[in-house]
């Protein structure tokens, strides 16, 4: 099928029954065939967690009483979705059909094949809550699912040839179609168990599938209109970034833009489909658009990262020791922690890793090296842009915004694509509105 197109929408796009209606109305008027991907309705997957952890501790009562108090919510949710009885019959028998299954896992042993199977059930609920609503509104739809066609292997990474003969086999079945829904997140394991996409969820899933279907576009609809220059959360005066590389959006989602998780465009980057990022409340805008396109060579977003450790190992062995770095290296690796930032002397490393949870096993290994320093608390803070490493004058406009923050680490080099600091996180703020002003006049 040619020239279709990707609309991924998440929880807080499908959250209320007005917003589904907004929904149901960007998708229609989108020219052309379509594959729409829905995460579950807000908060559904908290409450499903919830159950899941109290069925495991054997909470039979609180997982009761949270599954009642969620089947209460999608019953008020489905009045006030579709208006026709026969409508209103098909919602309901959806609903009662998911948490028939919910309430028979009171009565049975609870083990984890259960809890993936639970968790996937806002996914499954909410695209065929959507699928009633467009057929009443007489737009014809199918279903694509997911557990169909959606698989990981066993390191947990896409099974890509599964999933492109498999979505492809879906689509045949529905030839006159040109408007197809599906389950974001969720997926089949190596084992064919039900589980999910370990990162980027919904995102991820609409990069893939996009990927697999050789989509012409891929759009990710969510609460805010693109990815923007500086943290809107912490910044007041920030701005949409109308376009950025792959590489680009990579690196700032990775270094803490929460708008898109930093694995959710590999396989869009790999196939060369473009992303475009829109704001469900205001269509309108034009958001930001991700493509393979590199251009203009300068600082176009800054991000923050917090939660960062920051680790120096000092040793006169160091001194021009063959081999010392890679021993100290050996120690993240065997206790699967991934560094950030790195910088090294004559006698000393600083690095960074942003997962603790092995950090005493770790610094017990280090000690080995040398004497061995920790910061914690730390915050990396991470200026992108297209070759800004080449760009003349930019390290000056950096470090004249940031005159009066304490810098930790910097790393300048390593990517073409970035240029980042580290700092104690309360300092984060400040450092963030002074860049905003310096690097972009706001």
């Amino acid at each position: 099928m040619s020239n279709i197109k990707v609309l991924k929408f998440g929880g807080t796009s499908v959250g209320k029954p007005s917003s589904m209606h907004m929904v149901a109305k960007i998708v229609t008027e989108t020219p052309g065939p379509k594959i729409v991907v829905l995460s579950a309705l807000s908060g559904t997957t908290n409450s499903l967690v919830k159950i899941g952890e109290d069925l495991t501790a054997g909470k039979h009562a609180d997982a009761s009483a949270e599954i009642e108090s969620l089947y209460t919510h999608y019953l008020q949710f489905q009045d006030k979705l579709v208006q026709k009885d026969v409508s209103k019959a098909k919602a309901q028998y959806v609903i009662n059909e998911h948490f028939t299954f919910m309430r028979s896992l009171l009565k049975v042993p609870f083990n984890d094949n259960f809890t993936k199977e639970l968790l996937a059930q806002g996914e499954l609920m909410s695209t065929k809550l959507f699928s009633i609503y467009l057929e009443e509104a007489g737009f014809r739809n199918a279903i694509l699912p997911a557990l169909e066609f959606m698989a990981i292997d066993e390191n947990d990474e896409p099974n890509m040839d599964f999933i492109i003969d498999n979505l492809g086999t879906q689509l045949r079945k529905h030839p006159e179609e040109e408007l197809f829904i599906t389950q974001g997140y969720i997926c089949l394991n190596a084992d064919q168990k039900i589980d999910n996409l370990k990162r980027g969820g919904s995102d991820y899933t609409a990069s893939l599938v996009g990927a697999a279907c050789y989509a012409e576009l891929v759009q990710i609809w969510t609460d805010i209109d693109g990815m923007h220059n500086n943290d809107p959360r912490v910044v007041s005066n920030t701005r949409p970034v109308a376009e950025l590389s792959f590489d680009e959006a990579s690196e700032l989602a990775y270094f803490g833009a929460k708008i898109l998780h930093p694995s959710s465009i590999l396989p869009a980057k790999q196939y060369n489909i473009p992303v475009q990022l829109k704001n469900t409340m205001e269509p309108e805008a034009y958001g930001t658009m991700i493509s393979s396109q590199e251009k203009n060579k300068t600082i176009k977003a800054i991000a923050a990262k917090d939660g960062i450790t920051a680790i120096k190992i000092k040793s006169t062995r160091m001194l021009l020791a063959y081999g010392f770095l890679s021993r100290v290296f050996d120690v993240f690796e065997k206790f699967k922690t991934p560094i950030d930032m790195i910088t090294t002397s004559e006698v000393a490393v600083s690095l960074t890793i942003d997962n603790d949870a092995r950090l005493t096993e770790i610094l017990d290994a280090l000690e080995a090296f040398g004497s061995v320093t920790v910061d914690p608390n730390q915050s990396i803070i991470c200026m992108v842009g297209n070759d800004v490493v080449r760009e003349k004058g930019i390290v000056k406009k950096i470090f004249d915004s940031l005159e009066d923050i304490p810098i930790r680490m910097i790393s300048y080099g390593g990517s073409k694509y970035n240029i980042s600091v580290l700092t104690e996180t309360q300092y984060k703020k400040k450092a963030l509105i002074a860049l905003n002003k310096g690097l972009f006049g706001l």
